[in-house]
């Protein structure tokens, strides 16, 4: 809610840098798995000849070094463990240290990755240096994320809406970036080359973006009168954006913008004259009021990182090789899961249903345990025990449809009952408890698609 004396933002320049820092915070992770095509070519012994890399629909014979796996799970690890040290490294390290210190690291790595492509280097190196960027760029991500959303917790919820809107979008400006990579028509080196300076470009406009926040009257206006106590509160930034009293948003910190418009009247106020509870309210007995919700939301993740992109980047077109062969993955797998997602959550602005007391939340999030066995089912090459029951690629894309767009909406709907579960002074402990359990699903999902691959 803006306050009456506040200046406009002029232009929207504001709203535009708070989409282009959402865009960025999400870009890494997206940029990293819309490229796995890439990244196993050159670890199945392609650095000498790239002429498959982003050419082909390519898996590898042998993925010997379960790349699909290893990047998912380094990739989540670093958001678990800096949700559980958050309080400690917002403490003692300033906000714009943290906030540019991140952004230029992120920098230094992608460029690293993209200098990696003109390199060549046999495939074991190339995996550790790869792996170790991943989770470097991760954790920086993460520190990333919970500093950015500590400042839109002083902000008006409209500018949460524009950060989330941009964390939203990463995924399909990602999978937009390898289709344009792909059909430009150059070598396929130097198309990798440009895919991963794009990213780059995306950081370096997300630095200039937070740089030009102090010279911008409207962001001066809300930083500088940030009140003491939010700086505490930045202790818990992504639970802040649980709370729906200022900012009626809740909010992802992995994969993006869950719900554009939150209907504040089905989220109960606090009352203006309601007294100062005395100290802060027990853990154990929020858990209690929210234990089903956090369960839920902990069950979609894990389904969900446990096939995507682990499995379902192995999915290849049933077709004779061709054009639709050779876009089919990038289109079918990271574009169309990154537009249903974002569509998804964003169905939570009309309408929560199943609500709070309804015993169907968990009933629709084990249905989503079907999707496990429905992927390693479709048309996978690479597999030695399952058969193939899906062979068309239909059955893949509805697949895909329907598993993309369930996890959006399911995902925001968590995250919008679990405030409305407990008493308004218990929402920034349900919503760091949500934020803990939203990246232990990410973390469990991760660490099953090992098993799930072993067994096809």
């Amino acid at each position: 809610m803006a306050r009456e004396d506040a200046p406009r933002d002029s232009y929207h320049l504001v709203g535009i840098s708070f989409f282009i820092l959402g865009l960025g915070t999400l870009l890494p992770w997206n940029f990293f798995i819309t490229a796995i095509p890439y990244f196993q070519a050159r670890l199945a012994g392609a650095s000498n000849s790239t002429t498959r890399i982003l050419s082909t629909n390519h898996t590898g014979p042998e993925d010997a070094f379960n790349f699909n796996n290893w990047v998912t799970l380094l990739s989540q690890l670093p958001l678990l463990l800096f949700t559980l040290l958050n309080s400690f490294l917002y403490q003692c390290i300033p906000e714009t240290v943290r906030i540019l210190g991140s952004l230029l690291a992120i920098l230094l790595l992608f460029a690293l990755t993209a200098a990696l492509v003109k390199v060549d280097m046999s495939p074991g190196p190339f995996f550790s240096i790869t792996m170790a960027s991943v989770c470097f760029i991760n954790s920086f991500s993460a520190v990333l994320q919970g500093s950015l959303f500590g400042q839109l917790g002083t902000m008006p919820s409209t500018y949460s809406t524009l950060f989330l809107s941009g964390q939203g979008l990463a995924g399909i400006f990602a999978a937009l970036a390898m289709l344009l990579s792909m059909a430009s028509g150059v070598d396929t080196q130097t198309s990798a080359l440009g895919y991963f300076i794009t990213p780059c470009v995306g950081i370096l406009m997300s630095i200039m973006c937070y740089l030009s926040l102090p010279h911008l009257k409207f962001a001066r206006y809300y930083l500088a009168n940030k009140p003491s106590q939010a700086q505490a509160q930045e202790l818990e930034t992504k639970a802040e954006l649980l709370q729906s009293d200022e900012n009626g948003i809740p909010n992802s910190p992995q994969k993006v913008a869950l719900t554009l418009d939150l209907d504040l009247e089905k989220v109960p106020e606090s009352e203006p004259d309601e007294p100062q509870k005395p100290g802060k309210p027990s853990v154990f007995v929020v858990f209690q009021k929210i234990w089903l919700t956090a369960l839920c939301l902990v069950l979609v993740f894990t389904v969900t990182l446990s096939v995507f992109p682990a499995i379902t980047a192995m999915v290849t077109s049933s077709t004779s090789p061709g054009k639709w062969s050779q876009f089919f993955n990038p289109i079918c797998c990271f574009l169309l899961f990154n537009i249903m997602d974002w569509l998804g959550r964003s169905l939570t602005s009309y309408f929560l249903w199943p609500d709070e007391d309804s015993r169907l939340l968990p009933l629709l999030v084990c249905l989503r345990f079907l999707f496990v066995p429905l992927f390693m089912l479709c048309h996978v090459p690479q597999r030695s025990r399952l058969p193939t029951l899906f062979p068309q690629d239909a059955y893949f894309i509805t697949f895909m449809l329907l598993f993309a767009i369930s996890n959006g909406y399911l995902v925001s709907l968590t995250m919008c009952l679990a405030p409305r579960q407990v008493l308004p002074h218990e929402r920034e402990v349900a919503g760091a408890l949500m934020t803990f359990f939203l990246a232990l699903g990410l973390s469990c999902g991760a660490s099953l698609s090992f098993l799930f691959k072993a067994l096809l």
